[in-house]
């Protein structure tokens, strides 16, 4: 019976070698050095693998002396493997030093005091560093210079090792290890990976561009099921103190071969190398572009800062340029002969290029709620409506649901919203209801926890829950609370629940925001002031909003809503004979604004208006103010003004106005 103990259990590598081992027959115990903060971590994970009553969690870390861990307490180790490190080029030079040599130090001396019978350390292939030419696995301090602490502290790891004999090791060095082969499972984004957006953009394009390049280098990439299935068949090999095996390919592999294996998989324009020139030259030309980029950054406007952004932009750490390369040939030898007669093979690239390219397009693209939904724009969409529990926002909710999305219905009235609710699933849609006063800011704010928390993400937002107020300014001299108010519906709500959803919609660089405003602000129509400049506020908000945000995927649209037969109208008996149009129809304008995202969705005779104002803005200035006289109050403490006629009221309002252009 073989006991192990593993550090870096939770790791990429690591927790699918201890799945491995607790797998092999002959396993008697697996101890998995974890920190008290991950010990829930490792449960979760060890729910799905097999014997995992095998598994001993110890309590422990890479930074304590002797990892903080009593030998004593524990049975004879047969197996040390010490998988634990720092792998991340961006990281700090002190955080290197402290899990990868300190680490390794504490590994050591742990080792040591449980009489292991053997400890494995994985290194890397970052050891050879800018050494240029065959390297082997009997070679380590060939002179070689190290482009990142990253680099240095891995080489200065294996020398600690190298150098100790207290216990007896083997060393393996697996290249930049990449996902899956099967299913392509990775669990960040790293190495090739940086590069597929740009790449899944290309595939996006209408055409195919002709790309051409010279030899750009080469890498050397294996995916994670080979280096594990290496490393728990190498554990077990009789081999002398020392030992190191390479897990990597057997041959460099080119950039623009890399490249291509994802582009097939992509569907986008493969590249061709220049076949003129001398090959070797052009290979260490193409070996130095990425230092020379980096380094001649100092010469632009901005220097190194005008680099960064620019590879921000892009999603791509500019600490990562110098290394995607390789200069030197990794030998494996050594590892070949050791793994014949078993079932460890390593695939080509070009036979999993593939899997690894649509785990990363469903699960690690930043840019994967970007993606049009197959079957319809809105399909799949979480799409958020206020004021849906009557008008405009319950026939949006309806529409919007047979189209595909999920709808998360807020306003005020629960029963009402609940109604809406059931006819959307009785429709065969989705719906959740969320009762929210939009004008109380806690409110909003626990609105957005309990959404995000139950939905992960709000994809969509329509704010239209809305309040207007028909009066002549005249009459509200002494109601200023009606202006409060009315912003606080129609501006200060929105507002704030666009704020509360925008940072998660930034995290999924996706998000558009439709902001339902009003046809007036295109006919400035009186007596509603106070109404049309909480929306005017509104549009303003999201057209400036929309211009930060468009890199960040997020949009705004405004729809300027004409007169719609809603329950909000019918308390004014002059829009009884006024041409209005349905819920269902300003619905549709509603999906309109959030399957095609435009900036502004504007009726025919809006823009009319609009312009006419513009062409002509004193006569439009004088027929809304003749409008006005003619038109009749709405409001309670109007009803008891004397009334003119209509024709009375045009005669007193021309003869004002000419005398005021005399005077």
């Amino acid at each position: 019976m073989t006991t192990y103990f593993l550090t870096g259990a939770t790791g990429f590598i690591g927790r699918r070698l201890a799945a491995a081992l607790l797998a092999r027959p002959g396993t008697e115990t697996v101890y998995a050095l974890v920190r008290e903060t991950s010990r829930g971590r490792l449960a979760d994970l060890a729910a799905h693998w097999p014997n995992a009553d095998r598994l001993v969690p110890v309590t422990g870390d890479l930074t304590e002396p002797a990892l903080g861990v009593d030998p004593s307490a524990l049975r004879p180790i047969d197996h040390l493997v010490h998988l634990g490190a720092v792998y991340d080029f961006t990281a700090s030079p002190a955080a290197n030093r402290m899990a990868n040599v300190d680490g390794t130090r504490n590994a050591l001396d742990f080792a040591a005091l449980a009489r292991a019978g053997r400890l494995h350390h994985v290194s890397s292939i970052a050891v050879v560093g800018d050494h240029i030419g065959p390297f082997t696995e009997r070679d380590f301090d060939l002179g070689q210079r190290f482009p990142s602490s990253y680099h240095a502290t891995k080489f200065e790891a294996e020398r600690l090792v190298r150098e100790q004999d207290r216990v007896p090791y083997s060393v393996y060095r697996p290249s930049a290890v990449v996902g899956d082969s099967r299913t392509g499972e990775m669990d960040k984004i790293d190495g090739p990976y940086f590069f597929l957006p740009a790449l899944s953009r290309l595939a996006a394009l209408p055409t195919r561009l002709p790309l051409v390049t010279p030899e750009l280098g080469a890498t050397n990439l294996v995916p994670v099921d080979y280096v594990v299935d290496a490393l728990e068949h190498l554990l077990h090999v009789d081999a002398p103190a020392g030992t190191t095996y390479h897990l990597a390919s057997p041959r460099p592999q080119p950039l623009t071969e890399v490249y291509n294996a994802f582009a097939a998989a992509a569907g986008a324009p493969r590249v061709r190398t220049v076949p003129a020139g001398d090959p070797a030259t052009l290979r260490a030309f193409g070996t130095r572009i990425a230092r020379l980029a980096a380094a001649g950054a100092d010469q632009l406007p901005g220097g190194t800062a005008a680099l960064r952004a620019v590879f921000d932009e892009l999603g791509v750490p500019v600490e990562v340029l110098p290394h995607l390369h390789l200069d030197a040939v990794i030998d494996t030898d050594r590892t070949v002969a050791a793994l014949a007669g078993s079932t460890v093979t390593l695939p080509e690239l070009t036979e999993y290029a593939r899997p690894l390219y649509e785990y990363w397009r469903d699960r690690l693209d930043p840019d994967r709620a970007r993606r049009r939904p197959a079957g319809g724009r809105l399909r799949g969409r979480t799409v958020l409506i206020t004021g849906a529990s009557s008008g405009i926002g319950r026939a949006t909710a309806l529409l919007a649901a047979r189209r595909g999305a999920t709808v998360l219905l807020v306003a005020r009235r629960a029963d009402e919203l609940e109604r809406v609710r059931a006819e959307v699933a009785a429709a065969g849609g989705r719906a959740a209801a969320y009762p929210c006063d939009l004008t109380d800011g806690d409110a909003v704010d626990a609105l957005v926890k309990v959404v995000l928390a139950e939905h992960g993400g709000v994809d969509m937002l329509v704010n239209n829950a809305g309040r207007s107020i028909r009066r002549s300014l005249l009459l509200s001299t002494e109601r200023f609370h009606d202006f409060e108010r009315t912003m606080a519906i129609n501006y200060f709500g929105p507002v704030r629940l666009t704020l509360g959803l925008l940072p998660s919609m930034a995290r999924r660089r996706f998000g558009h925001v439709v902001n339902v405003t009003t046809q007036g602000l295109e006919t400035d129509t009186p007596r509603f002031s106070a109404y049309l400049a909480s929306k005017a506020a509104l549009e303003e908000f999201g057209r400036t909003a929309g211009r930060e945000t468009l890199s960040d995927g997020i949009t705004f649209s405004s729809v300027r809503m004409p007169l719609v037969r809603t329950d909000m109208i019918a308390p004014t008996g002059l829009y009884r004979s006024l041409p209005a149009i349905s819920p269902g129809k300003a619905a549709a304008l509603v999906v309109r604004a959030l399957e095609r995202r435009p900036e502004l969705v504007s009726r025919p005779e809006g823009t009319a208006a609009e312009l006419a104002a513009r062409v002509t803005p004193r006569l439009a200035r004088f027929v809304a103010h003749l409008a006005y006289r003619v038109a009749p109050e709405s409001a309670p403490e109007a009803r008891d003004l004397p009334r003119q006629p209509p024709l009375a009221a045009v005669a007193g309002t021309l003869t004002r106005l000419l005398w005021r252009r005399r005077a």
